[in-house]
């Protein structure tokens, strides 16, 4: 049993050099999402860099467990926190690319138009 929690500490120790970044960026994103809910329209999606921050604070807390205590349960909580922010993150780095794509479009469009309608008036 000695021999597993050797190895889980062993195993949890590049993550938990960097426990304290994590928890730093968690607590940032918790700050950022509380200023975001103080406007009318931020509140509506604050909660997502709360979560995210929530998650970081998590896996940061139980990285320090399983480093500490070679706790198996802990890694891995740590390891699935991680993994659930990567996802959100990762969605919303799509969300974003599509809606800048689709702004760029708009864009385009209206300079075409307004090209298109410059162009009439002078024929």
């Amino acid at each position: 049993m000695e021999e597993r929690s050797a190895m889980i500490r062993d195993l949890s120790l590049p993550l938990a050099s960097g426990k304290g970044w994590v928890k730093f960026v968690g607590i940032f994103n918790i700050i950022l999402g509380a200023l975001q809910a103080l406007s009318i329209i931020g509140i509506l999606w604050a909660w997502i860099p709360i979560w995210q921050g929530v998650l970081l604070l998590q896996a940061g807390g139980a990285v320090e467990r399983a480093q500490m205590a070679g706790d198996e349960s802990a890694l891995r909580m740590a390891l699935d926190k991680l993994r659930v922010y990567f996802v959100v993150q990762g969605v919303l780095f799509i969300i974003s690319l599509a809606l800048i794509t689709l702004m760029f479009v708009v864009f385009f469009g209206m300079i075409m138009a307004a090209i298109s309608s410059h162009n009439l008036h002078y024929m």
